[in-house]
């Protein structure tokens, strides 16, 4: 059963244990804090403005009457004499992990700089209550800067408010109603860019994630970098993400019981269809190769213009390079520009990931 109480928290500071900027640092990030006049004080937050809590739980004397606050394996969970609830971290790094059976929280105090993924699973365990507020607790100089906090934030529904920032719930709708997230995606970028990272953190406050993997199955025997590139992959995906290992990627986005689908990528799909179009065949392409390969992509981008559920897809930024030297090259790079032009169209967004940070492309 949801509560419908209202809670107010009042957010006594927001940063790691040292603050934020952090004194004597002379990271970018903290420099650029310094620069701004900007500062957060260590994490605390102060309930109904009687119970003041932190990393290490209640202040010392313990809860007023009424209020009932328990530990919880990285963290706490408070319940209000009037049946609101809050889920707070411990500390950096940690993750709360609420019993089996515990209800909804109005208020979630968390370390979205480190662990942003743990949203997805709270929201999987029917734990975020409707208008529920989600805060980034414990900030500190792990992420680039507090502009691009608050862009991550925007992307899961969740806030990276500043020091005395008070979270009154449930949280009070925009005038203008929610602003409706993408439902197709497309994440460009080019090798060891951070595109992929980008676009898993896109979906990491869905409930349910496909993790839709087109690309060749790895065998270490075979190709030992590719067996370890797809590994590294698995291990940073979150556990309760699903994932699909198949190369009719059109089929799994028109499936509707993928409520959200990460698709990695295009490029690798599309060297599939090459592959099985005989293109590459000697001494002379296979006849009618072309045909096969428009086909493929035509159905694919049915698929992906209908898509049920919200797709994040990425796809290598190709053109940006030398030419490469030969036609094999030149015909891949072709047909993955061709491909991601007639993506990107059909997308609500489209963006750009360079060195690790994001330039979002108009339509």
């Amino acid at each position: 059963m949801l509560d419908s109480a209202a809670m107010d928290v009042e957010l006594a500071g927001t940063a790691g244990p040292a603050g934020w900027p952090r004194p004597g640092c002379r990271c970018a990030c903290c420099g650029r804090g310094l620069a701004a006049g900007r500062s957060r004080r260590p994490a605390a937050a102060i309930l109904d403005g009687v119970l003041r809590i932190g990393p290490d739980g209640p202040a010392p004397g313990g809860a007023p009457p009424g209020y009932q606050v328990s530990a919880l394996p990285g963290g706490w969970e408070v319940t209000a004499p009037d049946g609101g609830r809050l889920l707070a971290a411990a500390g950096q790094g940690t993750v709360p992990v609420p019993p089996d059976g515990a209800a909804p929280y109005r208020v979630l105090l968390l370390d979205l700089a480190g662990q942003p993924f743990q949203l997805g699973e709270l929201a999987r365990r029917g734990l975020v209550a409707p208008g529920a507020q989600v805060a980034a607790w414990f900030m500190d100089d792990r992420i680039s800067s507090e502009a691009e906090l608050a862009r991550r934030c925007a992307l899961w529904g969740a806030t990276a408010p500043a020091d005395g920032a008070r979270l009154a719930t449930p949280r009070p709708a925009p005038a203008s109603g929610p602003a409706p997230r993408p439902a197709r995606t497309l994440v460009l970028g080019g090798a060891r860019s951070g595109k992929s990272a980008e676009a898993e953190l896109r979906l990491a406050a869905e409930p349910s994630v496909t993790y839709l993997a087109t690309g060749p199955a790895p065998d270490p025997a075979a190709d030992p970098d590719w067996a370890r590139r797809v590994a590294a992959h698995r291990a940073r995906r979150p556990a309760h993400w699903a994932t699909a290992e198949t190369r009719d990627a059109a089929r799994s986005l028109r499936c509707p019981e993928n409520s959200a689908i990460l698709w990695d990528g295009a490029g690798s799909w599309l060297t599939a269809v090459l592959d099985e179009s005989g293109c590459w065949d000697q001494p002379a392409p296979r006849p009618g190769w072309a045909g096969r390969v428009a086909a493929a992509v035509d159905e694919l981008v049915s698929a992906w213009r209908q898509a049920p559920g919200r797709v994040v897809a990425v796809s290598d930024e190709a053109g940006s390079g030398v030419i490469p030297a030969t036609a094999a090259g030149r015909l891949f790079r072709d047909q993955l520009g061709l491909l991601n032009q007639r993506l990107a169209a059909e997308s609500e967004e489209a963006v750009l990931v360079v060195a690790g940070r994001v330039i979002a492309l108009p339509g």
